[in-house]
């Protein structure tokens, strides 16, 4: 099973502020240990909404609004990409976060994470699973074109 753990953003992580040396190298770690354990397959923090840009569709019409956007709770500030057994499994990786319960002081009080399970294929109907494509090939195009960048960097 994959959940995307979500780290919600808040005026701090909004305002573009680096987290702290000790933030960065307790995150460090954990992502060390979730390698290690086999169960972290990506994790990225994200720009603040005032590097990003909203894209709007309706009906046929297409708007393109720049950042920062309004409602910072309900942004997303980074996110972890989890390969797990359950999300009893999930829960307790995103409960070990350095930073959610405070030990390193970085988001300003409170820290919210979502957490949310990403569909299989497997999880529809053989008829929307047949329209998909091969997405087993899909993921080898996709692993063969990190493999040529990575080589290239």
């Amino acid at each position: 099973m994959q959940f995307m753990v979500m780290i919600k953003a808040n005026a701090l992580s909004e305002s573009g502020v680096a987290p702290s040396p000790e933030l960065a190298a307790a995150m460090g770690k954990f992502n060390e240990e979730m390698v290690k354990a086999g169960v972290l397959l990506a994790g990225e923090g994200l720009h603040p909404t005032s590097k990003g840009a909203k894209i709007t569709f309706d009906h046929g019409k297409v708007t393109v609004t720049d950042g920062p956007f309004a409602e910072v709770k309900e942004l997303i500030a980074g996110f972890w990409m989890l390969d797990v057994k359950s999300k009893q499994e999930a829960i307790a990786w995103a409960s070990r976060i350095p930073g959610a319960r405070n030990e390193v002081d970085h988001f300003g009080g409170k820290f919210e994470i979502e957490l949310r399970q990403v569909y299989a294929l497997s999880d529809f109907p053989e008829e929307v699973q047949k329209a998909a494509g091969d997405e087993a090939a899909l993921r080898e195009e996709i692993s063969r074109q990190q493999q040529t960048r990575s080589k290239q960097a």
